[in-house]
């Protein structure tokens, strides 16, 4: 492997671009005609332009991503996080091709991308999964009623084709439910191509706790700990850390053994995510999902245990074995990451796109990392996520990595864009995210509180 073509665009294209190069690879970055002069597009070795704006007509073009490895002589395709990341189709197609796919096999991410199926593949596994229904399609509800009792109120009415909590809705009384199933059915077709929906116990007082897996392909792997993710709008995670504060030892080695379990069942290979919905009031935890590439939120676990896993994850499509084995990989201190948003907080955190006339950052310090994909002068456009950079703090104790967290957002300068900023310095400072009380429910308690 030489050249890696990097599907994908902004800070995780950035990223990409920088281990490629330490591992003395070549970078192919694509772009929209959006993206012309974009960060990724001036960091990459060559450049190739795959469409107009819309993401359907370039990031998602399946064809021209792969036309574009062909005109550079690409021998690899790295998906990122996104767009086509976990699309088991393309996968395959990149396979077929003749390039080496930098992601697990297409099987797998079919297999966990369709949500019910991932469910029934985790309780083969021997991972507990929360009581859920049979998947229903569009027009064809009956025994809709029937299920919904049978798992208990509140519950959850989730996409089978989709993640990333798009389209999920909560329902609290049976009057509500079928006006939930046929609004999550509408955003999934739209989102997802595929409508199909299933129900799910809704745990209150939950916490998002995720497990970050690599697997060598042939039923072996090991785990990089744990990572929360609780504080989340939309149910999209803005504030995550690793390890997970005050979850109980046993609860924490439970959940390393159930995602190796998963990871030796499926024969994964690469790098993964095993995410858990964990109850505090019981102290369980039940399978959510697996996420079938790069988190987003990747850094934090580099930061407490000084691994590169994109590194990893090409050196695992080179044909190389695992680098570490379990016992020699260490935790040490702790780690927190916040995303910037182009968005208003104070309209439910819709987005806010324009241009970047000053973007100021602090200088380079230790224990501190930020990843973005724009400069001064850029364009936050509506195209895509409004994403502006990942500041991720590392301090020898959870209290020291938020205070310093917290001190960079405050030094972060950027202008005129409205931006998340404020409030997540607002949520840092804030008694139930210092005292270690947050559940899923948290940004939605918080901003109401704080109106």
């Amino acid at each position: 492997m030489k050249k890696v073509l990097i599907a994908n665009r902004g800070e995780i294209a950035c990223r990409i671009i920088e281990s490629c190069r330490s591992a003395g690879l070549s970078s192919v970055a694509v772009c929209s005609e959006a993206d012309a002069s974009a960060r990724h597009v001036e960091l990459a070795d060559e450049v190739v332009c795959i469409g107009p704006p819309p993401a359907k007509e370039s990031y998602l073009n399946g064809d021209a991503i792969l036309a574009a490895a062909r005109s550079t002589r690409a021998d690899s395709v790295h998906p990122g996080y996104g767009f086509l990341a976990e699309n088991a189709s393309f996968a395959q197609r990149v396979h077929d091709t003749g390039l080496a796919w930098i992601g697990p096999d297409p099987k797998v991410i079919a297999d966990m991308g369709d949500k019910e199926r991932a469910r029934d593949i985790a309780a083969a596994a021997g991972v507990p999964v929360l009581p859920g229904s049979p998947r229903f399609r569009p027009g064809l509800l009956d025994g809709l009623e029937e299920q919904a009792a049978e798992i208990g109120y509140p519950l959850l009415v989730k996409a089978a084709g989709g993640g990333g909590g798009i389209g999920m809705q909560r329902v609290d009384t049976p009057e509500k439910l079928r006006r939930a199933v046929e609004a999550t059915q509408s955003m999934a077709e739209k989102v997802f191509g595929d409508g199909t929906i299933y129900l799910e116990r809704c745990i209150d007082r939950a916490r998002h706790i995720e497990v970050q897996v690599f697997g060598d392909g042939a039923g072996h792997g090991v785990h990089l700990f744990d990572r929360d993710c609780s504080v989340q709008r939309r149910y999209q995670k803005i504030i995550e850390e690793a390890p997970a504060p005050a979850l109980p030892d046993q609860v924490r080695r439970s959940l390393f053994d159930a995602a190796l379990a998963l990871v030796h069942h499926t024969r994964y290979k690469g790098a993964g995510t095993v995410e858990f919905v964990y109850d505090r009031d019981t102290e369980q935890a039940f399978f959510l999902e697996m996420n079938t590439r790069l988190q987003v939120e990747h850094p934090v676990t580099e930061m407490v245990t000084g691994i590169d896993i994109v590194r990893w994850q090409l050196a695992a499509a080179a044909g190389e074995s695992l680098p570490l084995h379990q016992e020699t990989i260490a935790l040490n201190g702790h780690a927190v990451e916040a995303r910037i948003y182009a968005e208003k907080p104070e309209k439910n955190f819709m987005p806010a796109p324009g241009r970047i006339d000053r973007f100021d950052l602090p200088r380079p310090r230790n224990g501190i990392r930020i990843d973005t994909g724009v400069r001064a002068g850029d364009e936050v456009t509506p195209f895509y996520d409004p994403l502006i950079a990942k500041i991720i703090a590392l301090g020898d104790t959870r209290q020291a990595a938020i205070n310093k967290l917290e001190s960079t957002l405050e030094e972060i300068v950027i202008e005129p864009l409205r931006t998340n900023r404020s409030f997540l310095i607002d949520v840092l400072q804030s008694n139930a995210f210092n005292t270690e009380e947050v559940t899923t429910d948290f940004v939605k308690i918080f901003t109401l509180n704080s109106a």
